[in-house]
């Protein structure tokens, strides 16, 4: 058990990007609000994990459950494909957030990726993507223009996690140009958008590991994916 309160702690990865604010122009370790906002309306006190360290284990074992959040591409390197013009990488964080995957899954510690976190779950268990979604699917609702959110309708698998969560149909906010071409060794497809783009992956079994392709922490009115990633952090304790 990593707390000692009732309230677990879930780690949140972060990015370091450049960034302004009050008189500072500098790399900043950081992460949008809304994350953090959604674990807290969950029950859960989020810890925010920077990708500057190889502890790994250490990191895990200090916090009872993970969010692998959304952000830039994996690089392709790692399914074995060149990468296309649009792909773009943050090598730091994909050695980070796949260290703090491995570590997570071998403790068996509640995990959720968002977006990208879906990428990294499918392509760390031997996975490909979609590098481009446009090139194979109209991308209007899954990522309309720079910084605007789509809205996705979602069906979703009957028996699998996330259906017990969200129900046999969800509409959610999407931005993502890439998607799961392969599943990971091991992962179920849950979900999927009208036009066949699988939206929701799981691993099957007692254990939490659930990644969707869209933005749960968009909408601050439907927080079930954090409470249900925290009711399994309090389980395990």
């Amino acid at each position: 058990m990593a707390s000692n309160g009732s309230e677990p702690l879930i780690g949140l990865t972060s990015y370091l990007e450049p960034a302004k604010f009050l008189v500072w122009e500098t790399e900043a370790a950081l992460l949008h609000r809304v994350y953090v906002d959604g674990i807290v309306a969950a029950g859960g006190i989020p810890v925010l994990l920077p990708p500057v360290s190889e502890a790994h284990d250490r990191l895990i074992s200090a916090v009872d459950g993970l969010v692998l959040v959304g952000g830039a591409d994996v690089d392709p390197a790692r399914y074995g494909q060149e990468q296309h013009a649009t792909t773009y990488t943050r090598p730091n964080r994909d050695a980070f957030e796949f260290g703090l995957l491995r570590s997570a899954l071998d403790s068996g510690k509640p995990v959720l990726g968002v977006c990208r976190g879906l990428q990294v779950l499918s392509v760390a268990l031997g996975g490909t993507l979609v590098q481009h979604l446009p090139e194979t699917v109209d991308n209007a609702d899954h990522q309309p223009s720079p910084g605007i959110f789509g809205t996705t309708t979602v069906t979703l698998a009957e028996g699998s996690r996330v259906a017990s969560i969200l129900g046999a149909e969800t509409k959610v906010p999407c931005y993502h140009h890439q998607a799961i071409d392969k599943l990971g060794d091991g992962l179920v497809p849950a979900g999927w958008a009208a036009d066949g783009t699988i939206e929701a992956a799981e691993l099957p079994g007692d254990g939490f590991v659930l990644g969707v392709q869209w933005h749960p922490e968009q909408n601050p009115d439907d927080i079930r994916l954090f409470e249900a990633l925290v009711k399994a952090a309090k389980e395990r304790e």
